[in-house]
């Protein structure tokens, strides 16, 4: 071997070394390289985030955000076309009986009896409820049925009932024309082929159905529209099913049973779910159903029963109005505002949803400060919707989104509205829509008084819509009414809120926003609600685009199963619309915020939940109310209600048109001192007969008490009328006592009027009643006008032990009878004593006895009827004067 071939075999050590030390220097060459590569792709990848962040100002959610839009998949053979369903169920037998419905349940618990009352409630049809037992309700009214419809939640307890009970009910419904609808209630048993009783009608129980649809040629249809087989299981695993056998009955709705066995093309034979009774058995129209109400398809076919079986009389209308507000049109977080593609989808949309629904525009309401504070699409998208502006309806926000409740200055608010409107002008914006919502519901209700005066001043709002009034939920109960001059509407949701944006990220899933359109909630929501206002946020329409997916799925729903008419209108009509159809909501029922956890977060800070009084003295009129206010007043602990510049201690809230002012007005009477502890009261004695009165009370003092005073009615009657006369009225002085008691219904109206006054407030029992319809006996106290006025030391010291105060206050040393006004007054300095005013105590000539003969026989079962009422409640003694009235009555 030669030596070069040696040297190549094997190197010289020191050549080695030479080599490993470069070998070493190039791997950390390399190593020091690829970290530069990776520094360098950190510092790029950096950039671009920051680019975006602060130059193009994306959100890095928004960037990463990949989702595809949902379409609205719901397709029926309505082609644009509707099918015209020409029952409006009205017959002459309509007239025999009152539009109201009968409804018997097993207990007021009962499942289907609660649905069966909230849809009763929902649709603001007349019901009335009575637990089954041995005897039945009054089913007439002279020669009028009470009832146009009567309805079992338990048919098995028709069926059930004894002979007198069940023959009795089928009379009055051969009589008066009045149908049954039953619920067949299958948790007792299983039952196969098995006949009801008395008819000739078999049922199966306990089922697993699917696949339902609906007899098209059935008269009952109304609302509900045939045609379409709801594909899928049935809700609930116990339906019943029925095999006629009898010309009388006819399918309403059928489905198959559940078998997965059989193959998918097997033919199946449909099961009756829902029967007919054309009453061709017995004379008696039924209907019944082999499932309850948690079936959507089932509320409808309810309502629809309703209408065919009451002759028309319990028909609602097929014509529903609906408006979307966009709210926050320009307020969102960067990265979920609208941008250019976003708005010609809203466009595009807009236009498909106005070919089913007339009219139909978005409604777009604003805050013009967070205008151009997206990213660069988003501003781009903010100027979009400016270039389309003529394409939507608009409404006025806050100028920076803040809540007007938080404002406790007109001057500033007026400043922020007028900012707002400022920017409208600049932008092309419509000004004159008299709509504005405020946001998050604040100072709409509970009533911010400064923010109605603001509207009026800056926008001549006449209209807006809360969700609150009078609460959040349920959501049935919501109503409109209207407060200076501003008619407020009830807003209903929708299932999208301003949190959510993203279908995967959606509360329950997909799945629970496709059952709230198909028969669920916001399908029933309009189904049910003649006027219907939905707010969205804005975000709700870029992103997803959920809330377009949502309703243009949910009308399309409606157009497939229903034959409602859906109509759209600016938001003015609307509430003409509204307060035609449902007058009697125009007059607001003030709530109590204190009382709502939410309605305290949107009310003003600087109002006090102690601002209210703790009991009232209702009255009635020259009963002594005026002295029981002087002696309550002298009470350290017991504080009354500052007085009034027209009616002095009176406020009389409740009872006239002081309660259109709010309740700011009303709390005014009662300042709080600070670190004092007291009781506040009122005394208004028309508060006792008010018709509207109890009710309005128990909706702000609903744990208040409440002190009547009673006195003899005919004494009472005398004495209104002197004191009329006292003060100079025309017709008292016109008229003898005796003509104005005695005075006919064609009597000029002064002369009713001062009759009703003297005769009405002495129907005690009737009054008394409508206020325990409220209030329990346990918040009444019921005080002899004649022991106030002979021993009022006792008649006090009772009325402590019912207020429950803390410290008991001895009435001995503080009143004393005076001989010259012939009752007791306050003492004052030692031995003088200050008495009421002048025309106090005054000596009326005695009542003529024709007249007392008269009032005697006037009030004997309204005096009677008071006998039974106090026994009722718990007092023991029932007042001399009324055992004196009724003996003399007899002699």
């Amino acid at each position: 071997m030669d030596v070069d071939n040696v040297l190549l075999l094997k190197p010289h050590k020191h050549l080695r070394r030479f080599d490993g030390r470069k070998l070493i220097r190039r791997r950390a060459a390399c190593s020091i390289y690829k970290k530069g590569i990776i520094l360098v792709l950190l510092i790029c990848i950096l950039s671009i985030l920051y680019y975006f962040q602060y130059i193009s100002k994306a959100s890095f959610s928004g960037l990463i955000h990949k989702s595809s839009p949902p379409e609205a998949n719901i397709k029926c053979n309505v082609n644009g076309i509707r099918i015209p369903q020409n029952h409006d169920h009205k017959t002459e037998a309509r007239l025999r009986s009152d539009p109201k419905v009968l409804v018997f349940v097993e207990t007021i618990y009962s499942k289907v009896g609660r649905e069966i009352a909230e849809l009763l409630v929902y649709n603001r049809i007349k019901y009335k409820q009575e637990v089954f037992g041995k005897s039945l309700p009054v089913l007439t009214n002279l020669d009028k049925g009470r009832y146009g419809v009567i309805v079992f939640e338990n048919f098995n307890a028709y069926l059930k009932m004894d002979k007198w009970n069940r023959d009795l009910l089928d009379k009055y419904c051969r009589e008066y024309s009045v149908a049954i609808i039953g619920f067949i209630n299958t948790s007792e048993e299983t039952l196969v082929s098995a006949e009801l009783k008395g008819f000739p009608l078999f049922v199966n129980t306990s089922l697993k159905l699917q696949d339902a649809a609906l007899n098209p040629a059935s008269e009952i249809l109304r609302i509900t529209r045939a045609g379409e087989t709801l594909l899928g299981p049935l809700p609930g695993d116990d339906w019943t099913v029925f095999q006629l056998n009898h010309s009388t009955y006819e399918p309403l709705e059928w489905a198959h049973r559940q078998e997965e066995s059989k193959p998918s093309n097997t033919l199946k034979t449909p099961l009756t779910t829902v029967v007919q009774d054309h009453g061709l058995f017995d004379n008696i129209q039924r209907v019944i159903f082999g499932s309850g109400l948690r079936f959507w398809l089932h509320r409808l076919l309810f309502l629809d029963c309703l209408s065919y079986l009451s002759h028309g009389q319990l028909s609602i209308s097929l014509e529903r109005k609906i408006l979307v507000d966009i709210d926050d049109i320009f307020v969102g977080e960067i990265g979920t505002r609208l941008k250019p593609d976003d708005v010609r989808m809203l466009i595009k949309k807009q236009d498909v949803i106005e070919q089913m629904v007339p009219g139909f525009k978005f409604n777009l309401g604003f805050s013009g400060k967070y205008f151009h504070h997206g990213n660069r699409l988003e501003d781009q998208g903010d100027d979009l919707l400016l270039e389309n502006v003529d394409k939507f309806m608009w409404f006025s926000h806050m100028w920076n989104h803040l809540q007007p409740h938080l404002y406790d200055n007109l001057t500033v608010l007026i400043e922020d509205m007028m900012l707002n409107k400022k920017f409208a002008k600049e932008k092309g914006i419509p000004v004159d829509s008299g709509y504005s919502v405020s946001p998050h519901h604040s100072g709409v209700y509970p009533v911010h008084e400064l923010l109605y005066t603001a509207w009026k001043k800056v926008w001549n709002v006449r209209v807006t819509s809360t969700e609150e009034y009078p609460h959040l939920r349920p959501a049935r109960l919501r109503r409109g009414f209207i407060h200076r001059d501003i008619m407020v509407l009830p807003r209903q949701t929708c299932g999208l809120f301003t949190h959510t944006m993203f279908l995967n990220s959606y509360p329950g899933g997909e799945a629970k926003l496709d059952e709230s359109i198909r028969g669920g909630e916001l399908f029933q929501t309009i189904v049910y609600n003649p006027v219907n206002i939905f707010m969205t946020h804005m975000s709700n329409y870029a992103n997803d685009r959920l809330a377009l997916y949502t309703f243009e799925s949910v009308i399309r729903f409606l157009r497939c199963w229903t034959n409602i008419e859906l109509k759209s209108a600016a938001p003015l009509q609307l509430a003409e619309t509204y307060f035609k159809n449902f007058p009697e909501e125009t007059d607001p029922v003030w709530g109590n915020p204190c009382e709502d956890v939410r309605h305290q977060k949107i009310w003003s800070k600087n109002k006090s939940c102690e601002s209210l009084p703790n009991f009232l003295v209702i009255g009635p009129q020259k009963t002594g109310t005026t002295a029981l206010y002087t002696f309550l007043s002298l009470h350290p602990t017991i504080k009354s209600s500052l007085p009034s510049k027209e009616t002095f201690e009176e406020i009389q809230f409740f009872n006239g048109n002081n309660y259109y002012k709010g309740l700011d007005w009303y709390m005014n009477f009662f300042p709080i001192e600070p670190n004092v502890t007291s009781i506040y009261f009122e005394k208004s004695a028309t508060y006792f007969d008010g018709e509207n009165v109890p009710k309005r009370v128990h909706a702000l003092l609903q744990t208040a008490k409440l002190v009547t005073i009673l006195i003899s009615p005919a004494k009472r009657a005398y004495s209104w009328y002197q004191h009329t006369k006292a003060h100079g009225d025309l017709i008292a002085n016109n008229y003898s006592f005796h003509d104005v008691i005695t005075a006919g219904d064609t009597a000029p109206k002064p002369l009713r009027d001062l009759r009703n006054r003297c005769l009405v407030p002495g129907k005690y029992a009737q009054h008394l009643e409508r206020w325990l319809s409220y209030f329990s006996a346990s918040q009444l106290l019921i005080i002899n006008g004649d022991m106030l006025k002979t021993n009022p030391v006792e008649v006090m010291d009772e009325m402590q032990k019912f207020l429950k105060v803390g410290t008991i206050f001895n009435y001995t040393s503080h009143l004393r009878f005076d001989s010259t006004k012939g009752f007791f007054c306050q003492i004052v300095n030692g031995d003088k004593t200050k008495c009421l005013g002048k025309n106090k105590g005054r000596q009326y000539p005695l009542m003529e006895e024709r007249s007392a003969k008269f009032l005697q026989r006037f009030y004997l079962s309204h005096n009677t009827a008071l006998v039974k009422l106090l026994k009722r409640i718990g007092v023991r003694n029932v007042p001399q004067w009324l055992k004196d009235d009724l003996s003399d009555t007899e002699t």
